[in-house]
């Protein structure tokens, strides 16, 4: 396994999408979110201007989230998968600044407007995912192929 990645919160910390698994009225449905992983939970921006997850949450609160990476360059394969109940809690403008600036850099006026924007969205909100247990850093990398 590769030097950076040797800790879970190490890991989280990188930009790398997280896919979170949620019941709606019509089944199963998966989702990509930019997060932050802080204070032992996972948060990330939702609104109701743009997000039916809200709504979905408040009916069942059960979702799993997994991050990970699969480099078959490197052989670099790590994950984490969690699972727990998340809430739409209040936005906490500093967190949602520190999430974008993880994924788009320490420049707000130079991201595109839409997420400037989200930050002042009156519906916007961020969704918390305590886990059940704490995560896990899971390494299934591989040696690299031979480049001979």
């Amino acid at each position: 396994m590769s030097d950076h990645a040797t800790d879970v919160g190490v890991f989280l910390a990188r930009p790398l999408v997280a896919r979170v698994a949620a019941n709606t009225p019509q089944g199963p449905t998966v989702r990509p979110v930019w997060f932050l992983y802080e204070d032992g939970a996972f948060w990330w921006l939702t609104a109701s201007s743009y997000s039916r997850l809200g709504a979905w949450l408040e009916r069942d609160p059960r979702v799993a989230l997994t991050v990970d990476t699969c480099d078959l360059v490197s052989g670099e394969v790590l994950a984490v998968h969690v699972t727990g109940k998340a809430a739409v809690v209040p936005l906490d403008r500093g967190r949602a600044v520190r999430t974008l600036v993880k994924y788009l850099g320490p420049a707000p006026e130079t991201w595109p407007d839409r997420f400037r924007d989200a930050l002042d969205d009156p519906t916007a909100g961020l969704v918390v995912l305590r886990p059940e247990r704490q995560p896990k850093l899971r390494d299934l990398s591989f040696g690299a192929p031979s480049t001979s």
